[in-house]
């Protein structure tokens, strides 16, 4: 605040803008492309630098010989035999029995029988009445209700004035002073050539396409199928021998289970030993009412409204600068785009100050006291059908 300097501040001067001067002279549509490119004749490539491809298609059959065929000769030496001991294996001509160790030594003892030592289930019955009174239900105390507060709603009256169209921005308004302003915009004038556009290129014009020999195409052979039928046999149907072998037998022996005829004893251990223990029931912890409700109406005071302290306002002191400099007394050019092509319309009364508005049919009152109106050209539409 002390070392602030309030500088003066003068109005912002407006930019000038040039007018558009219009010329005669009409626009070059020449590039620099076409002023500087110079073309070249464009001619085929001489054979000698581009050589025909040409394809030698021998008309002979292929001879399917490898070399391996021809440079491979056979010796007429002698078979080395295998160096083999003498240990071929003779299965014994004895006939086997298929017992294991577990089937020898094994012994069945049978099932044995337990003695169950579970107490039986004493299930205490009570032959009083069930009592079906809850602490809810002996502790509640009801509440008396209020009737409910129904709204009315209130019968809709109809205004005995006309509407005025009339609204404040049209009563309060008052255009600025000032003569209409004038377009600044300069008239485009379209250019129009004589000569038409021509989609021809230079490429176009000056390109030579080669000319290409034929593609070669393959012929295929069409397929013949063999006269003779196919025999479907393999080598393991031809060479494989069955064997006329049965398979082994289980010399596993059965064991006898003994059914008793007994009848089943289902006491345990439990049931023996455990004893249920007679409880009587215990009753309800009943609490005597702590709370005490008073008999005075409440009242509605709270802690912010008791120790609220009002207290007045103080006024800060403001160092904001005057503003020393003088206003412009130019009077402000009201010369818009709005006002010159703006063009003002006639009041249209509204439909609704009338008692019978033209063009429409009174058609009845609805349940709210609204009056219905159709247009004339409806009802008459509406007549002609029926």
């Amino acid at each position: 605040r002390r070392d602030y300097i309030a500088h003066t501040v003068l109005p912002r001067k407006p930019k000038q803008l040039k007018k558009h001067v219009k010329t005669n002279e009409r626009m070059d549509l020449t590039s620099t492309y076409k002023q500087d490119y110079n073309f070249y004749p464009v001619s085929q490539v001489l054979p000698p630098c581009l050589p025909c491809v040409r394809r030698h298609i021998p008309s002979g059959k292929m001879d399917g010989r490898t070399t391996y065929k021809d440079d491979y000769v056979l010796w007429n030496g002698v078979k080395a035999k295998p160096i083999r001991a003498n240990d071929e294996f003779h299965p014994s001509k004895e006939k086997t029995d298929y017992r294991t160790v577990v089937q020898d030594d094994y012994l069945y003892r049978g099932p044995v029988a337990t003695r169950s030592c579970k107490p039986p289930t004493m299930v205490l019955k009570s032959k009083a009445p069930f009592e079906n009174m809850t602490n809810y239900r002996v502790n509640y105390v009801p509440c008396p209700l209020e009737k409910r507060y129904v709204h009315k709603k209130e019968k809709y009256k109809a205004n005995e004035f006309p509407l005025d169209g009339l609204t404040t921005h049209k009563m309060s308004y008052k255009g600025l002073v000032g003569q209409p302003a004038k377009l600044a915009k300069p008239d485009q004038s379209k250019l129009l050539h004589d000569l038409p556009f021509s989609s021809i290129t230079e490429f176009q014009e000056k390109y030579q396409p080669w000319r290409q020999p034929p593609r070669f195409t393959k012929t295929v052979d069409v397929y013949l199928p063999p006269l003779e039928k196919m025999d479907l046999h393999t080598t393991t149907q031809l060479h494989y021998k069955y064997s006329n072998v049965k398979p082994a037998k289980m010399c596993k022996s059965l064991a006898q289970i003994k059914r008793s005829t007994e009848p089943f004893n289902g006491s345990s251990v439990m049931k023996k030993d455990y004893k249920p223990l007679l409880c009587e029931r215990l009753k309800p912890i009943i609490h005597a009412p702590e709370l005490t409700f008073q008999r005075q109406p409440m009242d509605c005071v709270t802690t912010f409204q008791t120790d609220y302290v009002p207290r007045t306002l103080t006024v800060a002191k403001s160092f904001k600068p005057d503003c020393s400099h003088t206003k412009h007394c130019v009077p402000l050019d009201a010369k818009t785009v709005y006002a010159t092509t703006y063009t003002p319309k006639g009041i249209v009364r509204c439909l609704a100050t009338y008692k019978n508005p033209p063009g429409y049919v009174f058609e009845g009152v609805s349940a709210d006291g609204h009056k219905l109106y159709v247009p004339a050209s409806k009802s008459k539409c509406q007549q002609d059908k029926y």
